[in-house]
């Protein structure tokens, strides 16, 4: 599988998780999210589209680099511990794959502020 599909699926399973947090913390319905859902959301979205590995990024646990302001960060982990033990009966093709994506090997070469990639 290429790296370009791997981050799609990245991106799809921080929205399905997102999703049924906020379905269960906050009884949304209908697939709609919160207010508060839709914004850390939007900012996951966003952070993982700007994060300097791109299409090599590791899983966001093993990153050298903290892209997620504290409070955000918190927030995040809130909604996986509460999603990720879920996403096994919902979702196992995309937990499962999760699982596979935080075991792989990643060799960190962090690119520097010019995007010139650096050991």
């Amino acid at each position: 599988m290429n790296n370009t599909q791997r981050l799609s699926r990245e991106i799809k399973t921080i929205k399905i998780m997102i999703q049924m947090y906020c379905t269960s913390k906050h009884n949304t319905k209908n697939k709609a999210l919160c207010s508060s859902c839709f914004k850390i959301e939007a900012y996951a979205l966003q952070r993982i589209d700007h994060c300097p590995f791109k299409t090599d990024k590791p899983t966001c646990v093993k990153c050298p680099v903290h892209c997620y302001m504290t409070e955000k960060r918190e927030m995040i982990r809130q909604i996986m511990r509460h999603s990720g033990p879920r996403m096994l009966v919902s979702h196992p093709i995309l937990a499962y794959w999760h699982i596979v994506d935080g075991r792989r090997k990643w060799n960190p070469t962090i690119p520097d502020k010019r995007g010139d990639l650096r050991p």
